[in-house]
């Protein structure tokens, strides 16, 4: 194969390559929630306010991640917290945060919806 074939496929291949470890990385933290939920975490939604009341997991949390340096001692640093949004970008940035503020155990399932399922709620 020529490096002319190659490059017109090695960006479409590493983005599929992408989405396809994203999807099984998420669907593998959202597989723990149950044993997480169990040993006492708490689920935090960090969309913004009028995305959390649209729809939401029960029983989760909504701290928006502008607001998450400033709240996170609502949360307990010694319990497992499981992190969520729309789309899995913004709680990323958020288990990133919660790690450099002391937090051992923070999962990130990704959308919001991930963890809906694995929850049945």
């Amino acid at each position: 194969m020529s490096a002319d074939a190659w490059s017109r496929w090695l960006g479409p291949a590493l983005l599929a390559a992408y989405f396809g470890w994203r999807f099984f990385k998420f669907r593998a933290a959202a597989a723990r929630l149950p044993e997480l939920i169990k040993r006492g975490a708490v689920v935090v939604d960090v969309r913004g306010p009028e995305e959390f009341a649209s729809g939401a997991v029960r029983g989760s949390v909504n701290i928006p991640l502008s607001q998450l340096e400033r709240r996170h001692r609502e949360l307990a640093a010694d319990k497992p917290v499981v992190v969520c949004c729309a789309s899995g970008a913004r709680s990323a940035l958020a288990a990133g945060a919660l790690r450099r503020l002391g937090f051992r155990e923070v999962v990130n399932v990704g959308p919001w919806t991930n963890a809906a399922r694995a929850l049945g709620r």
